[in-house]
């Protein structure tokens, strides 16, 4: 079993996607839009082909994220660099070392508010 996307609602497909595309090195992979047409589903995907589905309903703008998604982890080479040139929309935590979970991370949060965790482990 492998993990294909996930998907996240969106205010804008295209703003999403650039942020993802500009600030964390992804690439565009491919879009479609529901038969009714007003849905606009735009795939960035990471390096090993693991996509974020950026879901844009025509109308929705404002989401209530509920409990149930907490935020998208990301590896990087270096958190306090990836910190500091990412354009982010929000501090949730500054970079810190989190010696029980072996990394230093720092939370972000991209254009809607999503919260993105930047993770680069620890040496042993």
């Amino acid at each position: 079993m492998d993990i294909l996307h996930t998907c996240m609602n969106v205010s804008d497909a295209d703003e999403l996607a650039d942020w993802y595309v500009d600030q964390l090195d992804f690439e565009r992979s491919w879009e479609f839009t529901s038969e009714d047409g007003e849905t606009r589903n735009v795939y960035v995907a990471d390096g090993n082909g693991v996509e974020i589905q950026l879901s844009d309903t025509e109308g929705d703008d404002e989401f209530d994220f509920g409990t149930g998604w907490d935020h998208l982890a990301l590896k990087v080479d270096d958190v306090d660099a990836a910190f500091e040139e990412i354009d982010n929309h929000g501090v949730e935590k500054e970079p810190a070392d989190q010696p029980a979970a072996g990394a230093r991370t720092a939370f972000i949060k991209d254009p809607d508010g999503h919260v993105v965790e930047l993770i680069e482990p620890l040496d042993d």
